[in-house]
């Protein structure tokens, strides 16, 4: 079958990719359509360290293709959305609702693939640039035929990421002030999950003019276009003279992480989502933090609880509420799969999507 493979040099699409078949307690997916992000990016330039070979893609969604024996709540011809919450289910954590703690989430490298005889690892327990993948049962969420799959697979990462950040991890309140550094596909989503928690004022940041549209139609009401000749801190003063009531990082730079805890108000809070390299640090006045009750907030997957957080996206979807058709600003072929890169590189995405 074909598959995006990354040999620890390049990434490119091979034909003859074997996976196994389902164990009592996992599903196997027929991928028909995945998202391209920047987490898929930071492995193939080392930001995020994965022992190759390593199966790519983290965001998908497809059709159920078979179930294993122990499954009972799936199954053959099901739609499904995947996510990358390769959670115990049985720990202290997972019985308390956080499954983004679960200790047995981190560093699982699964080998379900062959290429050529030899096994391959599975990208972020996941592995959605393959025809077929297998996950265990706890990462499929059935979701309704009248989502288009090229818009549901976005859920399984950026939107999540995003919206979960809003919902699960901060707590925006009716006329909060909320500014969101960085307007990709998470940044995007952060922006939505805002706007539908009525904060009165969203300011989005991004050193890229053309995201200025974009961050509009989602939700934005002022935008910063950032740069080496703008203060960005000064330039959301100027918008709100204090500062903002939550900030959220969806870069992963020290420099816009300071920047925006820099912009936090009085008893303001920036919630950090970005993926630096492992070795970031980041330097802050404490004195801004502790004087007047600021705070800054590490979020892992947007806090998810993928079981309940999916079906709620997909509602608030088919209310016309939630938007992501509008997520996808183009659709490619597996083929080209270098040229979405370029394409990400430029600037030109929300979100690029692989079909299959």
């Amino acid at each position: 079958m074909r598959g995006i493979v990354f040999d620890g040099q390049t990434a490119e699409v091979t034909t003859d990719l074997e996976v196994r078949g389902p164990g009592a307690n996992e599903v196997m997916v027929r991928m028909v359509a995945a998202g391209v992000c920047h987490s898929d990016l930071s492995v193939l330039d080392g930001t995020i360290p994965f022992p190759p070979p390593v199966a790519m893609g983290h965001e998908g969604a497809g059709v159920v293709e078979e179930v294993g024996s122990e499954v009972t709540r799936l199954k053959p011809g099901d739609h499904v959305a995947m996510t990358t919450l390769a959670y115990c289910g049985a720990c202290d954590r997972c019985n308390t609702g956080h499954p983004t703690r679960c200790r047995k989430s981190f560093g699982s490298l699964g080998q379900p693939f062959t290429l050529d005889g030899d096994p391959v690892y599975q990208f972020a327990s996941n592995s959605a640039f393959s025809e077929l993948t297998v996950v265990d049962q706890k990462q499929v969420v059935k979701i309704s035929k009248d989502v288009p799959l090229e818009s549901a697979c976005l859920i399984g990462c950026g939107v999540i990421t995003g919206v979960g950040a809003v919902f699960n991890r901060a707590d925006v309140q009716h006329g909060d002030t909320v500014a969101v550094f960085g307007v990709g596909g998470i940044g995007l989503n952060v922006i939505q999950a805002a706007r539908l928690e009525n904060a009165s004022r969203i300011i989005a940041v991004d050193a890229l003019p053309q995201k200025e549209e974009l961050a509009r139609q989602f939700g934005a009401t002022d935008f910063v276009l950032a740069g080496k000749d703008v203060d960005s801190v000064a330039a959301i003063k100027e918008i709100e003279r204090h500062g903002v009531d939550w900030s959220f990082e969806c870069v992963g730079h020290p420099a816009v992480i300071n920047d925006a805890v820099m912009a936090l108000d009085w008893g303001g809070n920036c919630v950090v989502i970005g993926m630096p390299a492992p070795t970031a640090e980041m330097s802050i006045q404490v004195t801004h933090l502790m004087q007047v009750d600021r705070g800054i907030l590490g979020c892992r997957y947007g806090s998810a609880k993928p079981h309940r957080d999916i079906p709620l996206f997909i509602q608030l979807y088919l209310d016309g509420k939630l938007m992501l058709d509008e997520l996808v600003t183009q659709t490619y072929p597996m083929e080209d799969f270098a040229r979405v890169v370029d394409d990400m590189h430029d600037g030109k995405l929300a979100r690029g999507v692989l079909r299959f």
